[in-house]
């Protein structure tokens, strides 16, 4: 044996007695550090059934360049001595993904991972995490279908300066649209709260009876103690044409990384791609609180018809024939790059119209137009949010006897939103599910911040506190136009 030899033995001799006194922190490491270069080992950690979703193994990194030895381990580390999975191997790898689909509170779908390679069903770290994972989902909780909120926004003001520049449509902006401030310190505030995003879908279901008859189920949320959870959506992701130089994205785009993103034009004429609208912003934050989505969930994502489609002109009066195709083909696929992202996509009517007071044969035909020029591009929807929140009836049930339901009905559609200030507003019919929902505007937060001046209660304090979040740019007082 050389010298090199023996000291390359003394080395990995130290380095496997240091390794088995190395401690289990009680700490989180995000997913993402896995990323970084250097080698990775894994510790095995019982995953306690607090109301925290399990944590993601430690890992501790040894760093190869550097020439030490020594493991990096946890500031947080307390004294527990482990059996190490390294990071690479097929147990570490499996454990790896089993954690990211565990973050998102499906616990079945990382037990079946786990469970789905027969040649490790016997590893003592996979046993390990299947049985803390069915602890954890033991201890979980049936959510109250009836008391989930949904909270809706316009397209996001990205630039300040130039969407609250004084000009014609200034006002309209500051009074429906939010800032994208605004956004992030109202998603940072609810997952604060314990909220979590759920899909609409989660909320009712379509199933068959006994009797053979179609029919609408609640639908199971099961999230721990203390999580509550909400359905989020945008309207009017159509990107007009008179909002160009206003501060706004211009279109979505397929990213290179596979997720939807946006474009968004500068005064220069150059066009930036980027996190410059509320798809992702929202898949930036959940990104980073995987525990925010509920197995996945993302929001719904509304378009009318006439003025095209995520920012594709999609009706031909505004395009060439060449210009058109090309724009429906490009929309079809940002719209099919959503729904493989986990976001629901729903309609907006075709003509943005007031869907509750329109005669009955424009609703035809708006109803006919949005299946003609809009389902064929991006595939059939059953999710409505009517514009203005103008809901086709009053509060009580829908009914066959309602034309305009029955019509809808037949288009396809089985979920349908309006709009209510109260914090929840469920109704589950026999064929269809119908829910209120909150829009988080400036009109609707300056409402909040005058409340008390004006002897109304505050509508927004489950959610967040107005004056936490309202944007100083904004021109105040906030009209109601």
């Amino acid at each position: 044996m050389n010298r090199f030899e023996y000291r390359r033995r003394l080395r990995r001799d130290r380095r496997r007695r240091q390794l088995q006194h190395i401690a289990i922190g009680t700490g989180c490491v995000l997913l993402a550090g896995l990323c970084t270069t250097g080698a990775f080992l894994f510790l095995k950690k019982p995953i306690n059934s607090s109301t925290e979703a399990p944590s993601s193994p430690l890992v501790i990194e040894i760093n190869q360049n550097s020439g030490e030895d020594t493991p990096r381990v946890p500031e947080t580390a307390e004294s527990s001595p482990s059996e190490v999975i390294i990071v690479d191997s097929p147990a570490g790898q499996l454990l790896t993904k089993a954690a990211a689909i565990a973050a998102g509170y499906d616990y079945d779908g990382a037990i079946a991972l786990l469970q789905s390679d027969p040649e490790l069903s016997s590893n003592p770290a996979i046993l390990e995490a299947i049985a803390s994972y069915e602890q954890t989902k033991a201890s979980l909780v049936k959510a109250k279908i009836g008391q989930v909120t949904h909270v809706f926004f316009h397209s996001l003001v990205m630039d300040n300066q130039k969407a609250f520049d004084g000009d014609a449509d200034m006002g309209g902006y500051n009074q429906v649209m939010t800032t994208a401030n605004e956004f992030k310190k109202i998603l940072q505030s609810m997952y604060d709260k314990g909220f979590v995003l759920v899909r609409m879908h989660d909320l009712a279901y379509e199933t068959t009876d006994e009797n053979g008859k179609t029919v609408m189920k609640p639908g199971t949320i099961l999230l721990p103690e203390g999580k509550r959870p909400f359905v989020m959506s945008q309207d009017d992701v159509c990107y007009y044409p008179y909002m160009a130089g206003d501060g706004f994205a211009t279109r979505m785009i397929v990213g290179e990384d596979g997720k939807p993103t946006c474009e968004m034009k500068v005064d220069d004429d150059t066009t930036l791609v980027g996190s410059y609208d509320l798809v992702p912003l929202l898949e930036d934050f959940i990104q980073e609180h995987p525990d925010f989505s509920y197995k996945g969930a993302r929001a719904v994502i509304a378009f009318t018809g006439y003025e095209g489609v995520l920012g594709y002109r999609t009706a031909d009066k505004y395009a060439d024939s060449d210009t058109y195709e090309q724009d429906c083909r490009e929309a079809a696929r940002v719209a099919q790059c959503l729904k493989d992202n986990g976001w629901e996509l729903a309609s907006h009517s075709w003509g943005h119209l007031m869907m509750g007071e329109i005669d009955m044969d424009r609703f035809r035909t708006d109803t006919d137009k949005w299946e003609q020029q809009v389902d064929s591009l991006v595939g059939p929807v059953d999710i409505i949010l009517y514009p203005f929140g103008n809901d086709i009836n009053d509060w009580h049930p829908y009914t066959a006897e309602n034309e305009k339901f029955t019509y809808l009905y037949n288009a396809g559609f089985r979920y349908f939103c309006n709009v209510d200030s109260n914090e929840y507003w469920i109704q589950i019919g026999d064929n269809y599910l119908r829910q209120g929902r909150r829009n988080l505007d400036g009109y609707r937060m300056w409402k909040d911040m005058t409340a008390e001046s004006e002897g109304r209660e505050r509508k927004l304090e489950d959610l967040f506190h107005a004056e936490d979040v309202f944007d100083p740019d904004r021109p105040t007082p906030v009209p109601e136009m």
